[in-house]
């Protein structure tokens, strides 16, 4: 299948007082019409960074962007400013990781709404807000009339994030980008948002790019997952293959530091710990010799520390950088 939005070797580094920060340090990866993929790793691995790279969002300088981030038919790096606006929110839309702080405080729901459809539709502003009511019944929200005379402050978390929703799908992009769409939710919302990005998805047909660390979340949304670590993919496959096979150590580490239902009821399993990442991960600025994961493995050997691996296939279509990739066995 076509690929409708192929990132290859994709670098984002930041320029600064003590040198350059690679935040994304080689990245690609593919992702097709109705796909969800997840991209996943702990704070500070690249994943914001990533999101924002593609549509361009960093400031540049001090951001450096470099590689191709190929979109119908167009390499975004190459893009200027005026093409991107025609691209953002209307054929690549995001919903970011904060609502509360990503909408405009001084700006009511409406007015916020309305604006997709008045930039990228150039509809009249009463035909934009009577879209602008259909998109708030249709992501859930009660009263529409009456919440888009309202304010960001006057909603609730939950509620804020189906506006952020509400306003990425106005115009049905092609592509969603979703950063953390569900921190800081309770978890009847978070269930209530994902079903939600399930429902827009079937009915648009768009792609989703989740940005996560919930590992919970991708096993209910996605369908591919890359891994990142300190900048870099560290590990690429389907879901089923990342939770029932993991090939990286880093990935078997994520995976062990899960809760599991009913594990507390077993007496055997009474008092374990969950698994631990020892250690935090290395400078961003600093060369790294060898995996950038050596210095937190529990599976090091001395190649590990002198010879960065390269990412390869270990299995169809499942890609590691990890030496001892084909040692691994399933998950326990």
């Amino acid at each position: 299948m076509q690929p409708l939005l192929s990132v290859q070797n994709l670098r984002a580094h930041f320029a600064t007082r003590d040198g350059v920060v690679r935040a994304v340090d080689g990245l690609s990866f593919d992702v097709c019409a109705g796909q969800t993929l997840a991209i996943v790793g702990e704070s500070g691995c690249g994943k914001s960074v990533t999101s924002l790279s593609i549509l361009r969002l960093l400031d540049e300088p001090p951001a450096k962007l470099a590689g191709d981030i190929l979109f119908d038919g167009r390499n975004l790096i190459d893009l200027d400013e005026a093409a991107m606006r025609q691209l953002r929110g209307n054929q690549i839309s995001m919903v970011f990781q904060e609502p509360m702080t990503s909408l405009n405080p001084l700006l009511t729901v409406g007015r916020q709404l309305a604006e997709p459809f008045v930039l990228h539709q150039g509809l009249g502003y009463a035909q934009a807000r009577a879209r602008a009511v259909e998109m708030l019944s249709l992501v859930g929200i009660a009263l529409p009339e009456q919440r888009m005379r309202e304010y960001p402050h006057q909603l609730s978390g939950g509620m804020c994030q189906r506006v952020m929703i509400a306003i990425a799908i106005a115009c049905n992009p092609k592509i969603l980008v979703a950063d953390e769409p569900t921190t800081a939710l309770d978890v009847t919302i978070q269930a209530q948002i994902l079903d939600l990005m399930r429902g827009l998805q079937a009915r648009i047909g768009s792609a989703i790019i989740l940005i996560t660390h919930d590992l919970g979340v991708v096993a209910e949304m996605a369908q591919r997952v890359v891994v990142m670590y300190a900048g870099r993919k560290v590990e690429d496959a389907s879901v089923a293959e990342i939770f029932e096979n993991p090939r990286h150590p880093y990935t078997r580490g994520l995976l062990g530091a899960i809760p599991k239902l009913g594990s507390s009821a077993d007496e055997s399993t009474l008092h374990r710990r969950l698994t631990e990442i020892r250690g935090a991960v290395p400078s961003l600025i600093a060369p790294q010799e060898g995996c950038s994961f050596a210095g937190r493995c529990p599976m090091v050997r001395d190649v590990c520390r002198r010879v960065a691996p390269a990412l390869r296939e270990v299995a169809a279509g499942h890609d590691s950088a990890c030496h001892l990739a084909k040692e691994l066995g399933p998950m326990q």
